[in-house]
């Protein structure tokens, strides 16, 4: 999945698609210790992907904070 579509995405999008990427990077690591991976490069393409979507999703979470702090200032005057 590409940057750009993440970005698009709702919450409950990215927050189900992060517990999937988990889940994937779970098994993988389980194959490489059990068992040799076809593709290596899988674990670090799934770590970017997970820190991508976490990246996204706590963007997401200081915006709202700054637009309730500024709706709570516009309140108090």
């Amino acid at each position: 999945m590409k940057l750009k579509e993440m970005r698009e995405k709702e919450n409950g999008h990215l927050e189900h698609e992060l517990g999937e990427k988990r889940r994937h990077l779970f098994d993988l690591r389980t194959q490489s210790v059990t068992e040799k991976l076809e593709d290596p490069s899988q674990l670090g393409k799934t770590r970017r992907e997970i820190a991508q979507l976490k990246t996204i999703l706590r963007k997401r979470q200081i915006d709202e904070q700054k637009e309730k702090a500024k709706a709570a200032a516009a309140a108090a005057k």
